[in-house]
């Protein structure tokens, strides 16, 4: 819906999805670091020695980290933060995550993005924000429906090209969803990577949700990511399941060699 001004000037925008789930289950999965890491990113939330929570740490990729201050902890309808590091040089970004319940078995999650400022200067970085909460949205969503409380487990993989159409159309390739669309099953290539599911949704032209049974039950999500003057390609699955992490275990080694020689991450 693009950025809103209030008429004490601050400008927002929102994102919000409804989810399955009774309002503590939807606080399980976004008030506590195993919950957000289930669907969204890397994720954990620091305790004071009070025991109060003060801090929300989320890790994107390497060297992609953002902190920010707990304003507000109000258990289970909800929690805001502020941070100094969620626009780089830029002003504060308040964020404030609401539950609300619908009907006792789903609720509506909301999450908004606001900052006070005289000018439209930062307008792009929350709108940015905002056209990339609908592919986390339906990782909740999955999460929610076909795995709730279940553990989670994740394999992170980044990898850089020069070209994000051709890499997109490498890795489309090489995994075996090339020509699949929308609700039909897809596999790698017999000899390669074991991988197989259903794809899910294309939120945009190079990414792709995938809810996935093989190497074990999750969803895959995958897209081309313009960072400054690197084009990444980010692989992100969310494994679920008493063996999710026995299978990270087991499969890192392959993926992130397979992805080396693809798209090579440059050292520093």
């Amino acid at each position: 819906m693009g950025v809103r001004v209030d008429p004490s000037g601050r400008r927002w925008v929102r994102g919000e999805v409804e989810v399955q789930g009774s309002v503590e289950e939807v606080w399980q999965a976004i008030g506590t670091g195993a919950g957000l890491s289930s669907w969204f990113t890397r994720s954990e939330f620091s305790v004071g020695t009070d025991g109060q929570t003060t801090q929300l740490i989320c890790i994107f990729g390497p060297g992609l980290s953002s902190a920010a201050t707990i304003t507000e902890w109000d258990p289970p309808r909800g929690f805001s933060v502020i941070s100094d590091e969620f626009i780089q040089g830029g002003p504060e970004v308040a964020t404030d995550w609401k539950i609300k319940d619908r009907d006792g078995e789903s609720c509506l999650l909301s999450v908004e993005h606001g900052l006070l400022v005289d000018s439209d200067e930062y307008d792009s970085h929350i709108e940015a924000t905002e056209a990339g909460w609908p592919a986390f949205f339906r990782i909740l969503q999955i999460f929610m429906t076909h795995h709730r409380g279940e553990p989670c487990a994740l394999l992170e993989l980044m990898g850089t090209a020069a070209d994000g159409a051709q890499a997109w159309n490498d890795l489309s390739s090489a995994l075996g969803f090339s020509s699949a669309k929308k609700g039909e099953q897809f596999a790698a290539p017999a000899g390669g990577l074991n991988f197989s599911g259903v794809v899910d949704t294309f939120p945009d032209e190079t990414e792709v949700i995938l809810h996935i049974d093989e190497p074990t039950s999750g969803v895959a999500h995958l897209f081309v990511w313009p960072v400054n003057d690197q084009i990444l390609l980010s692989v992100r699955f969310y494994l679920y399941g008493e063996d999710a992490a026995e299978v990270v275990q087991r499969e890192e080694p392959q993926w992130r060699s397979w992805m080396e020689r693809k798209f090579p991450f440059p050292q520093s």
